[in-house]
């Protein structure tokens, strides 16, 4: 069983140096390093790994986000590598799929993620059915204007008469100086 190491650093200025040493500590024999934003498909040091490693061997990363741009990334990239009799271990969070609790934890974290995925799911459409409905009873949704129109009709014969400031306009109406330039600047526009 040879040990293969993994490690990622979204930029240049980043130094991988950190997660090299803890792979070296683990026993890692080699590390293929990417300079690459953690949601990009293109890894081409991943795929040099992920080729490199033979039956038997395990992948080392130092944490998860290492791996995977994602959850569903991560497992999918880990259910390949066991398909291949390829084993898994990240060092932060202790996962070792060669040992059964270790694959019993994957597999749980598998789980949550899929549970998450599935209600977010759920509530993105429950939101949008809610929207839907909201607007064909003819709501739209958001918050209330303070500026109704009757209140820009005051604000703009109170600006007209020249007997008020803005300020007293604002304090009479509830709103600010800020809010009754903005609806008296519509009517001259």
């Amino acid at each position: 069983m040879t040990d293969i190491g993994y490690a990622r650093v979204s930029t240049r200025e980043q130094n991988p140096d950190l997660q090299h040493d803890a792979l070296t500590n683990a026993g890692c024999i080699k590390t293929f390093t990417d300079v690459a934003s953690g949601a990009k498909a293109d890894r081409p040091q991943l795929a040099a790994a992920l080729a490199y490693l033979r039956p038997g061997d395990v992948l080392v990363v130092r944490q998860l986000d290492r791996l995977g741009r994602n959850m569903r990334h991560l497992i999918d990239t880990v259910n390949a590598l066991h398909e291949r009799d390829v084993q898994f271990r990240s060092l932060r969070e202790n996962i070792d799929t060669t040992t059964a609790s270790g694959r019993l934890t994957f597999h749980l974290f598998a789980a949550l993620a899929e549970f998450e995925r599935d209600l977010l799911r759920e509530r993105t459409a429950a939101g949008l059915t809610a929207i839907a409905g909201r607007r064909a009873r003819g709501r739209n949704g958001g918050r209330p204007r303070k500026m109704t129109p009757e209140k820009i009709a005051v604000a703009r014969q109170m600006y007209a008469s020249q007997a008020f400031t803005v300020e007293q306009i604002a304090q009479t109406l509830g709103v600010t100086r800020g809010t009754v330039y903005t609806h008296l600047d519509r009517a001259t526009a």
